[in-house]
């Protein structure tokens, strides 16, 4: 084999997923699923040695949530934007209390960001299909 396999680390993803904050829960009901405009987000990802709260690959772009401790870890912050930038993702920041007292106004930017920075996403490969037999008939 050629290529080299890169192991994420997906049991401490699990972990940080079920210790989610209430605004990582309340802002993921607007994201899950496709939601935003047909665009696919997961939670902490994995992005280097750094997992990204909300990621959207397609659009390269990494929506960070900070709580409290991002007061005591703003070089920590600073030195991982800054990986993820040189990875060419787009990262925005808001607070919980942003998402908490106002996620409306907070998914309108991250849609304004991905409007602005990404094609329209594909469909899903379940409606392709049912398309191309109905046009060929």
């Amino acid at each position: 084999m050629t290529g080299e396999f890169k192991s994420r680390d997906t049991g401490r993803a699990r972990e940080l997923r079920n210790q989610a904050t209430p605004a990582e829960r309340l802002l993921w009901t607007a994201l899950s699923n496709r939601k935003l405009e047909g665009h696919k987000f997961s939670r902490q990802m994995p992005v280097g040695p750094y997992f990204a709260d909300f990621l959207c690959r397609a659009a390269k772009l990494v929506v960070e949530l900070d709580g409290y401790s991002h007061d005591v870890s703003q070089e920590y912050d600073q030195r991982r934007d800054a990986f993820m930038a040189q990875q060419g993702f787009h990262v925005l920041r808001f607070t919980n209390a942003d998402v908490m007292d106002n996620l409306e106004g907070v998914v309108r930017s991250i849609a304004k960001t991905l409007a602005e920075t990404s094609p329209p996403p594909t469909p899903p490969a379940s409606g392709r299909g049912e398309e191309m037999m109905r046009s060929k008939c």
